[in-house]
């Protein structure tokens, strides 16, 4: 997954939001009209910025805007600014209400981000009177340009440059890997693997153990067989992996997590595993897996009528034991008695306005969302005191305590 920065363009309707998008782009991906309100949705847009590298720029609708409507952009806006790095809040001169600028550098102090100022001078420089009604001026960085105009190109990214910091820090996928050593891939294909390619985090795990000089032995068990009366057969062809390698041993198992109740049995105690699911967490949240592991202890507190939201980053084809919708619930239903189970998909995490009311957020590895979603999720839910867990961390705690203990050890973790 390319780690990209996120910059976003915020300001009033008409203030050259997106002429500035386009600008940028050098395209136009953006409508451009004088009517008020003509962007009605974010628009985003990958591309490569000289000097920065990857980005994904966000031209959000006008943050003034009135009546439902308005509020519904808004609020789309403000998401937005949440997931953002780089706030560029671009400010027609002319109009001396700065009440939404006001309103937006308060937003972007709130959730600690970078912002610049753009001045986007259409007739009349009155900058000297705005800047007088400008909170926090003094704290952030500007430029003037005329009207978004091609040849104020250069020194808009000359001026991102300079005064931008990317956070983009590198996490390492698999930090316990070493040299010459041999891992083995558990896949365990069902219903729901689409034919054709491995999923994200197995092609991640792969080529990350490869570039690092070590050796990824992709191995398929028969969840099926595994499960039924006929498990020793299973047991057997897996074992007879590990055993296969004995010259050579396996360093480390990394399992789809919706098979630790068969791998860690089976697999003997020298061996470490962990999951796919935990690697990713870890992964997109730039090392925070720690934080996950706290939230597991929210599991201990449950009492009846609580209630628990699983949330997935994505909307994909959800057939037979899905794990989201049920293994997980099954779990619960077992394991906590009159606990309510409640989902979010895709966007609807970010419009859910009741997430206070969840005793505990279950999330997917989040293999399909930037590190940036996530973060803001993160943000939101540590300011409402509400603890997170994830797939992985969930599917091995409720294995019992020891099996949590024990894919948490290649992490230098402990529970």
């Amino acid at each position: 997954m390319i780690q990209r920065d996120n910059i976003g363009i915020f300001g009033k309707v008409n203030s050259g939001k997106s002429s500035l998008m386009n600008l940028l782009t050098q395209q136009d991906c953006s409508i451009v009209d004088s009517k008020p309100g003509t962007t009605a949705d974010t628009k985003i847009m990958l591309c490569e910025m000289h000097g920065l590298g990857p980005v994904k720029l966000f031209d959000t609708a006008g943050m003034d805007e009135q009546g439902e409507l308005g509020g519904k952009k808004r609020k789309k806006a403000e998401n937005d600014l949440k997931e953002c790095d780089l706030v560029l809040l671009i400010i027609n001169p002319e109009d001396n209400n700065l009440e939404t600028e006001n309103e937006i550098i308060a937003k972007a102090r709130e959730y600690d981000k970078q912002l610049l100022i753009i001045h986007n001078i259409f007739q009349y420089d009155n900058t000297e009177l705005i800047e007088s009604k400008l909170k926090y001026s003094q704290f952030y960085k500007k430029i003037k340009i005329k009207a978004v105009n091609i040849d104020d190109r250069p020194r808009i990214l000359q001026f991102i440059l300079d005064n931008f910091e990317s956070k983009n820090k590198k996490t390492d996928l698999l930090p316990f890997i070493k040299k010459d050593e041999y891992y083995l891939l558990n896949i365990p294909m069902d219903a729901e693997t689409p034919a054709g390619r491995y999923l994200r985090p197995q092609a991640m795990a792969q080529e990350h153990i490869t570039r690092n000089f070590s050796f990824p032995v992709a191995y398929r068990m028969d969840l099926g067989k595994a499960r039924s009366d006929g498990f020793e057969e299973e047991k057997k062809r897996y074992l007879d992996v590990l055993k296969g390698l004995k010259d050579r041993k396996i360093n480390c198992v990394i399992t789809d997590s919706q098979a630790i109740d068969i791998i860690n049995p089976w697999t003997p105690e020298e061996y470490d595993i962990t999951t796919f699911s935990i690697m990713m967490i870890n992964y997109v949240s730039g090392g925070k897996l720690k934080l996950f592991v706290e939230g597991v202890k929210a599991l201990e507190k449950l009492e009846k009528g609580d209630k628990i939201l699983i949330t997935e980053a994505c909307n994909h084809s959800r057939i037979a034991e899905d794990i989201g919708t049920v293994q997980i619930p099954d779990y619960i239903e077992k394991n906590y008695p009159g606990v309510v189970v409640e989902h979010n998909f895709g966007r609807e995490f970010r419009d859910n306005a009741e997430l206070s009311k969840y005793k505990l957020i279950i999330h997917c590895g989040g293999c399909m969302i930037d590190s940036q979603k996530l973060m803001a999720r993160l943000r939101d839910l540590e300011a409402l005191g509400v603890p997170i867990t994830n797939y992985g961390l969930f599917l091995a705690y409720i294995q019992g305590k020891e099996v949590l203990k024990r894919v948490l050890r290649p992490w230098g973790l402990d529970f």
